[in-house]
């Protein structure tokens, strides 16, 4: 296992992050989400970068890249609360190429790897980024199956993260898919953790500074213990949740029969750490933090809506132990 990123994955992470912090200013990311809208000139960047294709065998027209490659762009998504359909993009991709049949790899995986054909991801209760799509994997009731989105019937759902747009499928014919669902799943898991990762990663940053600006009694707030001792929790939740994430990355490529025990560990502390150092976050902030006009409620919302996608900390702490043998 590599402990740090080698020079491709490097690249990958410093032009994500130079793009979106250009393209995605709290503005930005402001008035698309108060407009429940996407930027479909955004979109196409991203494209024309190849990231919706990152993960995807270059014979259906992707990179070519593994799971580390994937869940660096998830993590830099994260950081900039990105109001993007790339997350359910991604996940509709591994899960053709994990469980899908030829056929259905042909038909569906180009257009998701140039982003032309977008996938979307749900299940009997959500579906995420359907508006637009050209095909939605559904994990339902009755598993796995691949529903063309031109014949779904859709009911938009105004949930609390309003930086991706949600919906319920009421109605909608599909196909089945056969193949690897349980390995799509757990790779799907791990990129949520690694987009958890980089909200948490964004809380964190935005408290810090702060505190560094901030002053009370002639003193930067960051001098104070309270203060500090809360930056210094964070500062572990956000490592330990990352490094849970990489691993599970590294497992999904080199060692996938660890895999399943890897992503729910993963899922399951960055979901508790995404959310609490937003909190957390918000209290180093004071009263401006609880204010609608700071951006770190967007954070905070997606923190909350992210760790509910494919199972919640609860549940994968219960995978976990039944996994590694304790439950």
């Amino acid at each position: 296992m590599r402990f740090d990123f080698n020079d491709e994955q490097a690249e990958i992470k410093d032009t994500a992050k130079q793009f979106l912090a250009s393209r995605f200013k709290p503005d930005v990311v402001r008035e698309l989400a108060e407009s429940s809208r996407y930027d479909d000139a955004l979109w196409s960047e991203v494209s024309e970068l190849g990231w919706p294709g990152i993960a995807i065998d270059e014979q259906f027209g992707g990179q070519g890249l593994g799971m580390v490659e994937l869940i660096v762009l998830c993590e830099e998504l994260g950081f900039a609360c990105a109001p993007l359909p790339f997350l359910a993009n991604a996940a509709a991709g591994i899960a053709i190429e994990s469980a899908g049949s030829d056929a259905q790899k042909e038909k569906y995986l180009p257009g998701v790897a140039s982003g032309e054909g977008r996938g979307a991801i749900g299940d009997d209760a959500v579906v995420i980024d359907a508006e637009g799509a050209e095909v939605i994997v559904l994990f339902g009731a009755d598993g796995p199956r691949l529903v063309p989105a031109a014949g779904a019937s859709l009911e938009p759902l105004d949930l609390i993260d309003q930086t991706r747009r949600y919906s319920r499928l009421t109605a909608g014919d599909g196909e089945p898919l056969e193949g690897d669902a349980e390995s799509a799943s757990n790779r799907m898991i791990v990129a949520v953790a690694a987009e958890l990762v980089g909200i948490g990663q964004r809380a964190m940053d935005m408290a810090v500074e702060y505190a560094k600006e901030r002053e009370q009694f002639g003193r930067p707030i960051g001098a104070y213990q309270g203060v500090s001792h809360a930056c210094a929790k964070m500062l572990y939740d956000v490592e330990e949740a990352r490094s849970l994430t990489y691993a599970a990355a590294w497992a999904a490529d080199a060692e996938p029969e660890s895999l399943p025990l890897a992503a729910a560990m993963a899922k399951a502390r960055a979901s508790e750490a995404a959310w609490d150092v937003c909190k957390a976050s918000i209290q180093v902030h004071g009263g401006i933090g609880f204010t609608w006009e700071h951006d770190l409620h967007f954070l905070l919302k997606r923190a909350r809506a992210d760790a509910q996608l494919f199972g919640t900390a609860g549940q994968h702490k219960e995978r976990v132990a039944t996994l590694a043998g304790l439950g």
